[in-house]
């Protein structure tokens, strides 16, 4: 069986900044690996019931959305795509904070830990 990769705009999927994707891009480099998108996906848990998972992946499954923004590959899974929609992911790194953030119209609500939201 084949995994079937939808191509989604960046309209209606995540959006990485500049600075994310050079970030990510950074960090694959120095894996030395450059057959790895980033995956994002939503799963239940966190204090309000969603968390966010950020991590690399070779995989490609079934049902995947798939953006490219320049050398970086951006995929999620069909259950989390709904949820992601028009959210961007942005890479912070100041004193007080360093580490990707995500700006997601869809929750409705989120914890002050900021790890999940609803």
């Amino acid at each position: 069986m084949t995994a079937e990769t939808t191509e989604t705009s960046a309209e209606t999927g995540v959006l990485l900044t500049d600075i994310a994707a050079n970030k990510v891009k950074s960090l694959l480099e120095q894996e030395g690996r450059t057959d790895l998108a980033l995956r994002v996906a939503v799963q239940p848990g966190g204090c309000s019931g969603l968390r966010y998972q950020l991590y690399f992946d070779d995989r490609s499954l079934d049902g995947d959305s798939r953006i490219n923004f320049g050398d970086v590959a951006v995929v999620t899974d069909r259950m989390s795509t709904p949820y992601l929609g028009g959210a961007i992911i942005d890479f912070v790194d100041t004193i007080e904070k360093q580490g990707f953030t995500i700006d997601n119209p869809n929750a409705g609500g989120s914890c002050a830990c900021g790890d999940s939201f609803s």
